[in-house]
């Protein structure tokens, strides 16, 4: 296991470098920074426009950047911003508001999602399998912005029925929020919404193929042939059925991991959360090469820890599999 795990460590190495080294090529060709600098009138003094493109590197070429970036960012210093800010003081600050989004809505979009999908499937062409594949193809089909939008107004109707603010919809917690278990439930109302949207997608993916991968083992022989020692129905489904019909899932999970990065994107700026997403649109709007190298290496890195641990459960899963 362990040389199992070097080796993929080495390979996610690679492949962050050239994420980033993507990244900084296509920032070079697409962004102006100096932008801002050249279309002031009056324009500033040459020198100063040499001095702010000498500050950002910008008058070197590609690779001499890159390889000056990636040394910093080996230590922790991921440059500055166009603004002259630390990139690294800000990324501090906004990774962990994303990743309570995206580990929140991973795990429980999959340990719902695959609870849902394997009722369905015991339950096929029932009622509640019907019901359940409907609302799963409405919120597959629907927009993460629409999803996020839908839950705010439910939220809304909630506080105005109860005429107390339940479900809080704009930011991490509110301006004046105390500490202590005060503050506990502020964040926890301030999570709700922006979790449930990631979570749903999730849980609706998760659970169309967890039934389909439910439905191909009921079938198995091996069901049959543990029916037949004395187990249980139930006994037989939930300790040799789904064990079985987990192991595709844990190589979707990596995949799963991918689309709640990207939807947390959305849900950052419609809830008011500033973290990775929000600061990544701040990045293109402002051509700020760094902050998108920054997000690239998060997001990235977030993937391939993903991926790291689907293929984890799949060598627990699968009995088969040795890694050698």
């Amino acid at each position: 296991m362990t040389r199992f795990l070097i080796r993929r460590l080495f390979n996610y190495a690679i492949l962050l470098t050239l994420a980033t080294f993507l990244t900084f090529a296509l920032t070079s060709v697409t962004f102006h920074p100096l932008d801002n600098l050249l279309q002031r009138n009056p324009r500033p003094p040459q020198s100063v426009i040499d001095a702010k493109a000498h500050d950002l590197g910008l008058d070197k070429p590609l690779l001499p950047r890159y390889a000056n970036w990636v040394s910093g960012a080996v230590h922790g210093d991921f440059g500055k911003t166009v603004t002259g800010q630390p990139v690294s003081a800000e990324l501090g600050r906004r990774v962990w508001i994303s990743l309570r989004l995206v580990a929140i809505g991973s795990i429980l979009g999959s340990i719902i999602g695959v609870i849902i999908g394997a009722w369905g499937a015991i339950r096929q062409y029932r009622f509640s399998d019907r019901t359940i594949t409907v609302l799963a193809l409405l919120i597959l089909s629907a927009p993460t912005f629409v999803i996020a939008n839908l839950l705010i107004l439910g939220a809304l109707g909630v506080n105005e029925v109860l005429r107390f603010q339940l479900f809080q919809y704009t930011g991490e917690t509110s301006p004046y929020a105390a500490g202590g278990w005060h503050g506990f439930v502020d964040r926890l109302q301030h999570l709700v919404l922006p979790t449930a949207t990631l979570a749903l997608g999730a849980i609706a993916g998760y659970s169309r193929y967890q039934r389909n991968a439910m439905l191909d083992v009921l079938g198995q022989d091996f069901i049959r042939t543990a029916r037949a020692k004395g187990l249980t129905r139930r006994r037989a489904l939930f300790k040799h059925g789904l064990r079985t019909a987990l192991i595709p899932m844990a190589t979707l999970f990596a995949y799963g991991v991918a689309g709640l990065v990207t939807g947390a994107v959305f849900v950052e700026k419609i809830f008011g959360w500033h973290g990775m997403g929000e600061w990544m649109v701040q990045g293109i709007q402002g051509q700020d090469a760094n902050i998108v190298a920054a997000f690239t290496l998060f997001s990235g890195t977030t993937i391939l820890i993903g991926g790291l641990l689907s293929d984890v459960v799949y060598a627990a899963l699968d009995p088969r599999v040795r890694v050698s």
